[in-house]
This record gives C-alpha cells, sequence and structure tokens, in this order.
C-alpha cells in the first residue's frame, strides 16, 4: 500500500510518499480501506515543530476490511470513519473500534471526514462552555473545519449572537455563509466583545485578545493546539474562566456520550442543521500540497486526502 510519512522536521516538503506492508488490527481495532482522510492544524504542525518524526494520525473514513480481535459492534464490510492515530495517512489505516462510528447511507467518505471528527469537537467544545440561551459567542479560526461548525452549532443552540474571528477580511463571505452574524479579523484593534463565550482553536499570541474579549463572567473553551499563556489577573478582573477541551477523553473516558454525540451529528446534518464544508480533495500523493493550504491559512473549511 502506499503510505505518506516523513523522517526529518520541517516544511510541507518534507512529506514523502512511500510503498509500505499492510497494517495488522491489533485487539479492539478496525482494519479500514481509507476513501478520505482528514488533514489537521495540528497534524501540521506536529511535522514542523515536533522533536523528532512522529507517526501521522487523522481522521479517517472508508471500508472495514478486518476486526482485531474483541471487537463488537462492527462488522467487515461497514463504512466507518474514526481516529487513527499513526500512519492515517494511507491506503489502509488501524482505527481504535472506540474512536469509530458508522457512516449512513446517503453520506460520503469525504462528507464523513469533514463532518464527524470536526463536528464532535465542535459539539463538545461549546458544550464545555456551560451555554445559556440568548448568549454571545465568538468562534475564532472560524473559517477551519472544526470552527465552521463550531458557529452552525451556537446558532442551533440558541446563541443570541455569533461572531467570527478570522485572519482575512476575504474569508468574512465564507463564514457569514455559515450562520456568522459578524466578522472580526484578528488584526482588528478590537474584536467587537465583549462575549459570554469564546471558543478558540487558534492559542498562541490569539489567546491573550481573545481572554479579554470576554464578558464580566465569561468562559473561553481552548480546544487547539496552539498553546498560548493566560494572565490570571486578566480572569481575574473578569471573573471569567478558562476551559480546556479534548475530544479524545471523552471518546475513551466516556463511549456512550461519544456515540451519543456521533448519532447527533448525522441527524443535524440529515436535518440539514450543520453542513460540512469541503476546501479541496487532495490525491493523497501530494499530501505536502494540502499541508501547505493549511500551514498558509488558505482553507476555508476541510482538506481532504483522497487515496
Amino acid at each position: 500500500m502506499r503510505r505518506v510519512r516523513y523522517e526529518v522536521n520541517g516544511g510541507p516538503e518534507v512529506l514523502f510518499c512511500e510503498e509500505a506492508e499492510l497494517p495488522r488490527p491489533a485487539g479492539g481495532e478496525l482494519l479500514v480501506r481509507a476513501e478520505a482522510i482528514g488533514v489537521t492544524l495540528p497534524t501540521v504542525r506536529k511535522v514542523r515543530e515536533s522533536g523528532e518524526p512522529m507517526p501521522l494520525g487523522g481522521e479517517v473514513a472508508g471500508t472495514v476490511e478486518a476486526l482485531g480481535a474483541g471487537v463488537t459492534g462492527f462488522a467487515v464490510g461497514d463504512r466507518v470513519t474514526g481516529l487513527c492515530f499513526a500512519d492515517a495517512y494511507a491506503e489502509v489505516a488501524v482505527v481504535p473500534a472506540a474512536m469509530a462510528s458508522r457512516v449512513p447511507d446517503g453520506a460520503s467518505a469525504v462528507e464523513a471526514v469533514a463532518l464527524v471528527r470536526s463536528g464532535l469537537v465542535a459539539r463538545g467544545a461549546y458544550e464545555a462552555a456551560r451555554p445559556e440561551p440568548g448568549e454571545s459567542v465568538l468562534v475564532t479560526a472560524a473559517a477551519s473545519a472544526v470552527g465552521g461548525l463550531a458557529l452552525q452549532y451556537a446558532k442551533a443552540g440558541g446563541a443570541g449572537r455569533v461572531v467570527a474571528a478570522v485572519g482575512d477580511q476575504a474569508k468574512a463571505d465564507f463564514v457569514r455563509g455559515l450562520g456568522a452574524d459578524e466578522v472580526v479579523v484578528y488584526g482588528d484593534a478590537d474584536w467587537a466583545g465583549p462575549y459570554d463565550i469564546v471558543l478558540d482553536g487558534v492559542g498562541g499570541d490569539l489567546l491573550s485578545p481573545a481572554v479579554r474579549a470576554l464578558a464580566p463572567g465569561g468562559r473561553l473553551v481552548a480546544y487547539g493546539s496552539g498553546g498560548g499563556t493566560v494572565e490570571a489577573y486578566e480572569l481575574l478582573v473578569r471573573g471569567a474562566s478558562v476551559i480546556g477541551f479534548q475530544m479524545r477523553s471523552v471518546a475513551l473516558g466516556q463511549p456512550a456520550v461519544y456515540a451519543a454525540w456521533s448519532r447527533e451529528v448525522w441527524e443535524l446534518w440529515d436535518a440539514g442543521t450543520l453542513r460540512a464544508s469541503v476546501h479541496e480533495e487532495v490525491p493523497l500523493a501530494e499530501a505536502a500540497r494540502a499541508h501547505a493550504l493549511i500551514e498558509e491559512r488558505r482553507n476555508l473549511g476541510k482538506v481532504v486526502l483522497v487515496p
């Protein structure tokens, strides 16, 4: 099978495609013939910044070809999507059954990769903020796959005002099309706050202005991999809080919740409440170009690799 990996840290140019042996599923795992693979900012950052080369993980959607020992609830031939922690950029991948869910009839593998994992993160991050009807919400990285779905969740959840924060005014029409009432750009001196809730998928240097945009009693949910430092005084004077959210902890620690959320994502998709946005489908062998799209923040929605 074909697989993409890297041997030294760097930009997209360090990725290369090679022939590799087919993996075998261990206990509790599914062997999936990949039809679509999601590319995420954390993986892009890993290639450039990790201390040593690591297997490329990511979202995978395709057809189950084999089951590991002890797997129940899935069968060979099932269409599934899930998170692969190692060698996701491949024609065949191993997915933990605990991180997998079925893809319904009528949905493509590309839609599944663009919708499920990003939708689960968006849904979980919004719930972690303990939203109340009518509250104002700011979403950073609003043109990303997770950010765009977070906008839609906030609108569907009864938020009174939903504002999208993006890096470029050229993305304004796109995020308005996803339900944003207003748009702000990171470089603006005023982010048009204050906000009851900030959903932050960027971190880093943007974390401080995001905290300053909080209203008294406001909550910022950090779900991205960008890190950053929060000044305790900024929280103190606002009576605000910062909450961390990670989808993996829900999937492994609360499997019933994870399964219920997965079903809900597809129900909202079927009802037309959630819409997955795909920027481009990129051939697996051109993974470097996919990483460049995300690293340069040019994508509007999900970038998907297709074997």
